[in-house]
């Protein structure tokens, strides 16, 4: 059995965390929404035939009660490294908002970084721009650079960012120097993977959960382009429990094949329409749904749109 194999199963996956959480939208109690999600993503993964081991998940065991860091899912021995959110944008679910979505990527066991639940710092761009936006340059430096490498002025750069308080300083530079903003409240792995597809988004810029940025980093091995992060640290808490889970370099910058190491396949499954896929509706067979699925060893691309129970 290969990696590619499991392109399936992660499909089935994140379809049915889909359709479990379709029953929440704007129903506004985003923990049932995210419980009925964690629950029906874990049940598909117990009967495939895989021997599955959550590296990504709900969080650590005392924190969670399934798809929790450690957990040991599946029917198979084929082991695989599991990087999941099964409700990205529980918010977005609960008051009905675009870009929900399950998302799921597997690997071969240890190609996935263990990265601990904390703020990673990241930028992503689309492939031929390597060497040109890096991490540790400043935000007026990456776009000017940008610009430049895309050639057009900078006031048709397109830079996507979390509409976050922490973002201020950044947000201000971008206006200052003239680039166009696009502020999104949640997604950003939908986002960063934007950017990759060639979607009008140009640059992904700002802080958000280093787990979405393990499940982006694993869509970027498949579709290629660029991909930074690192770990931002809050606490002595924090960089203890990086420590727990084997960071021993507290400040590294990460790139793709850092975070996604080996060959990965990943999927993701719309809940309510977005940019990247559309939402679940009903369907005359059962549900309608629409799943981007990818795969790096393959190099396979797939929007699989279903109408079934």
């Amino acid at each position: 059995m290969k990696i590619s194999d499991t392109l399936w199963i992660a499909g089935e996956a994140s379809r049915a965390a889909a359709v479990a959480s379709f029953d929440w939208v704007g129903r506004g109690q985003e923990k049932a929404a995210d419980a009925a999600a964690v629950d029906a993503m874990r049940t598909t993964l117990n009967v495939a035939n895989i021997a599955g081991k959550v590296v990504i998940g709900e969080g650590e065991r005392d924190e969670a009660p399934m798809l929790y860091i450690g957990e040991e899912v599946g029917n198979g021995d084929f082991a695989v490294d599991i990087a999941l959110d099964p409700l990205e944008g529980t918010t977005l679910c609960a008051e009905a908002r675009s870009g929900a979505m399950a998302v799921i990527a597997l690997a071969e066991r240890g190609g996935l970084l263990h990265a601990p639940d904390v703020y990673m710092e990241k930028i992503a761009a689309a492939t031929g721009l390597e060497g040109v936006v890096d991490l540790d340059f400043s935000v007026s430096e990456n776009i000017n650079r940008l610009a430049e490498a895309l050639d057009k002025p900078i006031s048709e750069v397109q830079v996507c960012m979390l509409k976050r308080e922490r973002h201020q300083t950044q947000i201000q530079e971008i206006r200052r120097i003239g680039a166009k903003l696009v502020l999104i409240d949640d997604g950003d792995i939908a986002a960063a993977i934007q950017v990759a597809t060639g979607a009008g988004i140009d640059l992904y810029l700002g802080s958000g959960g280093a787990p979405e940025g393990v499940l982006s980093a694993a869509a970027y091995k498949c579709l290629g382009g660029v991909f930074q992060g690192r770990l931002l640290f809050r606490n002595d808490t924090e960089r203890e429990r990086a420590a727990k889970w084997g960071v021993r370099d507290l400040n590294r910058k990460y790139d793709i094949h850092d975070l996604a190491m080996s060959d990965v396949v990943f999927a993701a499954t719309g809940v309510t329409d977005g940019s990247l896929v559309s939402g679940v509706q009903p369907g005359d067979s059962g549900f309608i749904t629409e799943t981007l699925l990818l795969d790096s060893a393959s190099n396979r691309r797939l929007l699989i749109e279903e109408d079934r129970g």
